[in-house]
């Protein structure tokens, strides 16, 4: 990785994201002792410029912060460190150094089930449930859709709350598989659905029917 720690006078900007959550947790500066010794000991070292030393962040308080990546921009000056937080990061017992809550959004794991099932689908393992399903086809993989769709709304008419989100994850993960097996994303279902959120979207898809129609 090419860093240009001399631009700014031997340190860069390191700017620190928890890689499950995504959110950023605070900025400090790297020299490049700093950089070599996050990457030797996979725990996020800085340069204290008010002690003019090495500081590993939690290395008082026991609250590291556990190198997962790190990425640096397109002028080779700013560092993107993606790590997994003991605690609080801020000294003052905060998240985050902004005061605001490390919360995991839930929905972001969509895209981890993605990715899993699209590695299933190029690795094909065996004893894999998800590998099963691909190898049965498309036609089986269609069935269990609506035979999970089915069981969703039993449940959503005579069962209870927590059968009917059992269900509707059996549905979600099998919509996925069959998404999958088509070459699409669970992405692709996003886009749609904010494209639909635009107020002029229907009056658009009608007067795109109709040119249809005409042409």
């Amino acid at each position: 990785m090419n860093i240009d720690f001399k631009k700014c006078g031997g340190l860069v900007p390191a700017i620190v994201q928890d890689a499950i959550t995504k959110n950023v947790l605070m900025l400090g500066y790297m020299n490049e002792e700093a950089y070599d010794k996050t990457i030797a000991t996979k725990k996020v070292t800085f340069w204290s410029r008010s002690r003019n030393c090495l500081w590993t962040k939690g290395e008082t308080s026991g609250n590291f912060l556990h190198l997962v990546d790190i990425k640096v921009d397109c002028d080779n000056d700013t560092l993107l460190v993606k790590a997994h937080p003991d605690g609080p990061t801020c000294h003052k017992g905060t998240d985050t150094c902004w005061g605001e809550a490390n919360q995991h959004n839930p929905l972001l794991f969509l895209s981890e089930l993605q990715d899993f099932i699209d590695k299933r689908h190029q690795e094909m393992p065996e004893g894999s449930y998800t590998t099963s399903l691909f190898k049965d086809g498309i036609n089986r993989i269609a069935q269990k859709v609506g035979e999970e769709a089915l069981e969703a709304v039993i449940e959503a008419t005579n069962g209870s709350k927590e059968k009917l989100i059992y269900e509707a994850s059996d549905l979600i993960y099998h919509l996925i598989v069959l998404m999958t097996s088509k070459g699409l994303r669970i992405e692709d279902i996003a886009r749609e659905l904010q494209k639909r959120h635009d107020p002029d979207w229907d009056k658009k898809r009608r007067e795109a029917k109709a040119k249809g129609e005409m042409e």
